[in-house]
């Protein structure tokens, strides 16, 4: 009978931190990036001293939760590395498939859900430089959540 680990509420908790922290983090940076676009690209309609205050509030927002979640994430995930160097049989831990799975599996809904957008609003020749950019953004944080943790699965056969 193989010797399966079993799942701490420390290993649950730490898991847990670290999806939250991304999820939060990749969220917080993609508004950064939206508003920036705002800034940079205004909409015309919406011009004025409220769209301008609203869009620099957000910035200031995503900032914030960045400065905090970014090093919860890094230091949480730099922890989970080294307890899988040191037992290596944790990286199979169901927490650990489950979460990791579910993050793929949601980054692969946003990307064709972004690409699905893409095409409809392209279909109704309303492209602009600032709905390409926001489209693009999306794309590229949830195929770097996605290639990164498939790529982690991928290299460490989880199964």
């Amino acid at each position: 009978m193989e010797n399966k680990p079993k799942t701490s509420p420390k290993d649950f908790f730490l898991h847990i931190l670290a999806m939250v922290a991304l999820y939060v983090g990749a969220g917080s940076f993609v508004t950064l990036i939206f508003q920036y676009i705002n800034v940079i690209f205004p909409d015309i309609l919406e011009k004025g001293s409220y769209y301008a205050r609203s869009a620099y509030n957000a910035i200031r927002w995503a900032i914030s939760v960045l400065m905090v979640v970014f090093p919860a994430y890094i230091l949480t995930s730099w922890y989970l590395e080294k307890s899988y160097a040191r037992n290596p049989e944790k990286r199979n831990l169901k927490i650990r498939r489950w979460i990791l799975y579910f993050t793929i599996f949601a980054a692969a809904i946003i990307i064709l859900a972004d690409f699905v957008a893409l095409v409809y609003n392209f279909l109704g020749g309303e492209l602009t430089v600032r709905f390409v950019l926001k489209s693009f953004t999306i794309f590229a944080v949830a195929g770097a959540v996605f290639g990164y943790y498939f790529y982690d699965i991928r290299k460490h056969k989880t199964e």
